[in-house]
């Protein structure tokens, strides 16, 4: 029994698309975009605070990030002193918590 194909479906002419009815008034108008304060990433957060003049602290990295501390040594050693190769100088101040600052 030789094999046959199949019969395909003829189909007519595309149809048009109907436009939808446009309701006046329900479009928004376009507002101008602000420049954001905030910091695209955490890790320019912080860049940020490093390159201030006092550095930071750990507690106020992990402040600004929601990491926790081994985050941030190993975001300081392994992104911002190996991948960026920025200096990170570390120093205690006079109440003996640990800063860190970007040096350049």
């Amino acid at each position: 029994m030789p094999r046959t194909k199949a019969a395909t479906k003829r189909r007519g002419p595309a149809k048009a698309a109907k436009p939808k009815p446009r309701i006046s008034g329900t479009r928004k108008p376009p507002t101008a975009k602000r420049p954001s304060t905030k910091p695209a990433s955490k890790k320019d957060a912080v860049l940020i605070l490093l390159s201030r003049k006092t550095g930071a602290s750990l507690d106020e990295l992990m402040t600004a990030t929601g990491w926790q501390a081994h985050s941030i040594r190993g975001c300081l050693s392994g992104t911002i002193g190996k991948k960026l190769g920025l200096k990170v100088h570390s120093s205690v101040d006079a109440s003996g918590a640990r800063r860190y600052a970007i040096k350049r």
